[in-house]
């Protein structure tokens, strides 16, 4: 049985299989117009006031899924029909506050934006009120609560404000595309645009007698994703489909860690280039540090770069957990490299696409990389890899890591690193929690993951980075 973090994720998964099942027989896009009626056939609304808006919300689901708005290439984008009535009005005063003689509200606001009625019961002036939180944290009954929609709070770039329809809006100039409005979004109105027949199409021509190889950039954050079947069974799966090799994105860790480590015993101070969503948050908060950024390639751009060297005709497809993977691939410096992107979610689609049986399969094992290439999929786990790279080559170079997890852990490390404050040498910044585990495009999340990733290192056959 398969397993999801939510019922929104579900939603989601039968709209990409019912897309991929339609696309391995069939390219008319007109026949995908009937994939809402098949997810809700009767005409008892399951999810929405009424089963016609059910359907309009599924066919936009569709259109994403499909590929989305073909002449711009936002990854992240609202369904405005789907935003519903999220509550809106940020801070404000519940019935839990008691009228309380200390006013500890009205002390903490700076603004004076607290006043009080004829019962003492405090009231927040919206006029004056800069959303700063301060009343709520001095308030000894929790009685300030802030509405800001999920999308809003999830945002650490602060990408997400309300339309004049009071749907969401995405600030692309701020977006980093990593995906937690996607994720946290309780009606599912936010989702990320899909390559599923990109992919599809790829897997058919390659063999369809266009005689290239067709690769799947397997990134190591699957340990642990697909909890009703072994990994070596997913693997088998992934051949199934029609991919002609399959490669671990930890073996491009590898080389990154190796790279990164020369150039941070260059430099001196370097920040970590395998995070897309970290590196377009550097470049559109901290222009200054981006000259700081590592020059190398992604774990996955550089395997890749590797794999086009030896075979210039082959395809390459990551599959991940990453919705900023969507945009990164998209970047001049990975032209030609990557040519398509699946998240875990879309993969298990395309999978059920086929009617493949995974749990029935034998196993298929992949040997190529060292626990710490495979161990970048967690916080932390780049840190060590360069720290070690640097120890079997000999350096007397004394790294002096910080490994961010989430957004605002690198947002404190890159104020500390501009004023010249910050005591360490390597920022390695990831924009998800927990790292790559954390990412918008997992079927599940939790810290069972960083224990499966670790143990899926353990067991890696070479055991250093440069073998």
């Amino acid at each position: 049985m398969h397993k999801f973090d939510t019922k929104v994720q579900l939603l989601k998964y039968k709209v990409l299989r019912e897309v991929a099942r339609l696309a391995w027989t069939d390219s008319l896009l007109e026949n995908f117009t009937e994939i809402p009626k098949l997810i809700a056939p009767g005409k008892v609304p399951t999810m929405r006031c009424c089963v016609y808006k059910e359907r309009a919300v599924l066919s936009e689901r569709v259109r994403f899924a499909i590929g989305g708005n073909k002449h711009h290439k936002k990854v992240i984008e609202v369904i405005d029909i789907a935003c519903e009535d999220c509550p809106t009005g940020g801070y404000e005063v519940t019935s839990a506050c008691r009228g309380c003689l200390a006013h500890r509200c009205e002390e903490a606001c700076k603004r004076d934006a607290i006043s009080f009625d004829h019962r003492q019961k405090a009231y927040i002036d919206k006029t004056k009120c800069v959303e700063c939180g301060a009343c709520a944290k001095a308030c000894p009954y929790s009685a300030i609560h802030n509405y800001k929609r999920p999308c809003e709070q999830s945002c650490k770039v602060k990408a997400i404000s309300m339309g004049r329809d009071k749907e969401a809006v995405i600030d692309y100039e701020k977006c980093v595309a990593c995906g937690a409005c996607v994720r946290m979004c309780p009606f599912g109105a936010i989702t990320d645009r899909s390559y599923i027949l990109d992919v599809i199409d790829l897997i058919l021509k390659s063999g369809g007698g266009q005689n290239y190889r067709l690769y799947a950039l397997i990134a190591p954050s699957i340990a642990g994703q697909f909890a009703y079947a072994k990994l070596g069974q997913v693997l088998t799966a992934i051949r199934a489909l029609g991919f002609t090799d399959l490669v671990e994105v930890a073996l491009g860790a590898d080389m990154v860690a190796t790279d990164e480590a020369a150039e941070l015993e260059e430099k001196g101070f370097l920040l970590s280039s395998c995070c897309p969503a970290f590196v377009s948050y550097v470049e559109k908060n901290f222009p200054k540090l981006r000259e700081h950024v590592s020059h190398n390639l992604s774990p996955a751009g550089t395997v890749a770069k590797d794999i086009k060297s030896r075979d210039p005709a082959a395809k390459t497809v990551f599959i991940g957990p990453c919705t900023a993977k969507k945009a990164e691939f998209q970047r001049p410096e990975y032209a030609g490299l990557i040519d398509s992107v699946l998240t875990f979610e879309e993969l298990q689609a395309l999978i059920d696409s086929k009617e493949i049986d995974v749990s029935t399969l034998s196993e298929t094992t992949m040997s190529e990389a060292s626990p710490y290439g495979r161990k970048f999929a967690r916080s932390g786990g780049v840190a060590e890899a360069v720290a070690r790279a640097l120890e079997e080559r000999g350096s007397a170079f004394e790294v002096k890591p910080i490994s961010c997890s989430g957004v605002e852990e690198c947002r404190m490390a890159l104020l500390r690193a501009q004023k010249g404050a910050l005591p360490h040498n390597f920022i390695e910044g990831m924009a998800c929690a927990g790292g790559c585990v954390g990412g918008a495009g997992c079927l599940i999340h939790g810290e069972s993951l960083r224990t499966a990733v670790d143990a899926y290192g353990d067991c890696a056959v070479k055991q250093n980075v440069s073998e």
